[in-house]
């Protein structure tokens, strides 16, 4: 039978100190990225597995992070749960995705959750939350990251860097002499907004093009929502020549409503979507789309928790630039 590896195998395999292994493993004081690197080198080699239920009861807080998600049947949300798992295993944390189905009491619940079952940490997709409902976990200690297109509060923030992005869509668009734009936004009451829709009204100006209210509808983020706003501008008297929607499931919703109307994408309608989930280069033609990619914002997250853990205490920002990604579908 294989003995247990121990922390002082770590330390002796990465050349140091059982406390230096432990100030890894606990994030209670900082080290250097070096060391970091050694000692989660040896521990990848020899096998190491935190006691997480023997940590628990010194710390009193559990080995579990939660991630808070709008929507866990979106590939973007699937991929982020992965990679944050991935980044936080190296610490002894597990991730515990929670589905809020984009539901403000849910949002709250499974807040108040985390600080009855003392979570390591939560990071977190608020859909139709406000600031100040995350006082409860400041007040319980309780390390948070936001990933979301607008600041929130005074915590951490994962955020797009989409502009660029944003701009290479519309004249990938214009160029085709596109020019009536219209837009599947999300709803009214969802956090902060519709920035994607704001950021595109801004920079359509730029094209000598505008955004009027009349080619913007709005749903949840739904394939459903998607194909109900397609059918709505097409059944406008001057028709879009091109359709931004707020997500690929949206995108998909038009795309599926346009083969149902015979409305040929791209030739009679442009469609671009935003996120590229993993079905964006499946689907035909191909979505065109703006890539925010959920491996960058999981790694993001992860690194803002595991410095909350070291000490850390100013908020922080992290910007993930988004890539605009030429398909079929323009």
């Amino acid at each position: 039978m294989r003995e247990q590896v121990t922390m002082a195998d770590v330390a002796r395999v990465a050349g140091v100190s059982t406390a230096t292994v432990s100030y890894v493993l606990s994030g209670k004081r900082p080290v250097s990225p070096a060391t970091r690197a050694a000692v989660e080198a040896a521990i990848a080699d020899l096998g190491f597995a935190v006691n997480t239920a023997a940590r628990s009861l010194r710390t009193g807080r559990s080995s579990l992070v939660a991630l808070i998600v709008p929507d866990i049947a979106n590939p973007f949300f699937a991929q982020l749960a992965a990679t944050l798992q991935e980044e936080l295993r190296c610490l002894g944390m597990h991730v515990v995705v929670c589905n809020t189905r984009a539901d403000r009491e849910e949002e709250r619940a499974l807040l108040a959750e985390a600080v009855q079952q003392r979570f390591a940490g939560v990071v977190i997709t608020p859909f139709r939350l406000l600031p100040k409902d995350l006082d409860t976990l400041s007040r319980a200690g309780i390390p948070t990251v936001v990933s979301a297109d607008v600041p929130f509060g005074a915590v951490d923030l994962v955020t797009p860097d989409a502009r660029a992005a944003t701009r290479q869509a519309l004249e990938g668009v214009t160029a085709a002499k596109r020019r009536r734009i219209a837009v599947i936004a999300g709803p009214r009451d969802a956090t902060g907004g519709d920035p994607r829709l704001e950021l595109l009204r801004a920079l359509a100006r730029q094209f000598g093009t505008s955004l009027p209210g009349a080619l913007v509808v709005r749903g949840e983020h739904t394939r459903e929502a998607g194909a109900a706003g397609f059918a709505e501008l097409m059944s406008r008297r001057y028709r879009p020549d091109a359709v931004f929607c707020s997500n690929d499931v949206i995108a998909v919703g038009a795309l599926d409503k346009a083969h149902e109307l015979g409305i040929d994408v791209p030739g009679d309608v442009a469609l671009v979507g935003h996120d590229d989930a993993s079905f964006a280069s499946l689907v035909r033609p191909q979505l065109t789309t703006i890539r925010y990619p959920a491996e960058d914002v999981g790694r993001a997250a992860a690194r803002l928790l595991r410095e909350r853990f070291e000490g850390r205490r100013v908020p922080k920002t992290v910007r993930v630039k988004a890539e605009f990604v030429a398909r079929a579908s323009v």
